[in-house]
């Protein structure tokens, strides 16, 4: 008899109903910095936040690539519970396909060994995530399969659209891992931009060469202050340097910058430490 599940959305469902969710975008997301080991690894991030528990990464190596993962590159569970309160644990086998989208889709024979595996093993569900999309090809011959075969499993597809959906609630996991959207900053811009502000903070609170200095500094203290001063005043401009104390309101905008991006990238706010 064919249990009825409770109207409770999982993370299968939120892909499933991209079409229906509310109107947000995330922007464009591109995959194109990571290699296939960097895709598996974000991906296991991903399930991770999103619901699933036991998170097996199958690399089974610390080579580049994963020879051993016999058919499936992660192995998750997903508890599901019943309207009449009776839960239950699923396993899910993951295929991550990383693919250049605007090179070609995944090929169908791409998806055979993963699917020979789980006839095997016989898992609640076979899930391939793409980078990019998979080809009519690999559509038909998912729908062909499921048609002919009746597997004991279902079969999902996460393609890029539903990738980006699942991410726009835990943007830190696309932060974590480098991945490129249109409203995200990659972190080495991020941290080039918080080092030239920090820069900036530091020069802004040194005194000038025409200005009084503490009495605790000594004459080593003096000469290692200005030859750092030179340093930006050579890679910033000196102009450019002075214009963050002209007033307050210069100064002020640059230590609000300088929390800001800090907080960011994870520290406490109004942290202005220089």
């Amino acid at each position: 008899m064919t249990s009825v599940v409770a109207e409770e959305r999982g993370p299968d469902d939120v892909a499933e109903a991209d079409d229906d969710a509310p109107e947000m975008t995330l922007g464009a997301v591109r995959f194109d910095g990571l290699s296939p080991t960097d895709f598996e690894e974000f991906c296991f991030d991903l399930l991770s936040e999103i619901g699933f528990v036991n998170v097996d990464w199958r690399k089974g190596t610390s080579t580049a690539s994963s020879p051993a993962d016999r058919g499936r590159d992660i192995v998750a569970h997903l508890d599901r519970e019943d309207v009449d309160g009776h839960k239950y644990r699923e396993t899910w086998f993951i295929d991550c396909k990383h693919y250049n989208p605007d090179k070609r889709g995944v090929p169908p024979e791409a998806l055979q060994s993963t699917i020979t595996w789980a006839q095997a093993e016989r898992p609640s569900v076979v899930l391939f995530i793409a980078s990019g999309y998979l080809t009519n090809g690999a559509k038909d011959w998912i729908a062909r399969y499921e048609q002919e075969s009746k597997p004991p499993f279902r079969i999902r597809q996460w393609e890029m659209p539903q990738v980006r959906r699942l991410l726009m609630g835990h943007l830190d996991v696309a932060f974590r891992h480098n991945v490129v959207t249109s409203s995200l900053r990659r972190v080495s811009e991020l941290l080039m931009a918080e080092s030239e502000l920090s820069d900036r903070l530091w020069y802004g609170r040194k005194p000038a060469d025409d200005e009084p200095l503490p009495a605790s500094y000594t004459p080593e203290i003096v000469k290692g202050m200005r030859a750092a001063q030179h340093r930006m005043e050579q890679q910033y401009g000196k102009e450019e340097l002075l214009s963050n104390t002209e007033s307050d309101f210069d100064w002020g905008l640059l230590s609000g910058k300088v929390s800001a991006i800090r907080w960011v990238l994870g520290a406490d706010w109004d942290m202005l430490d220089s």
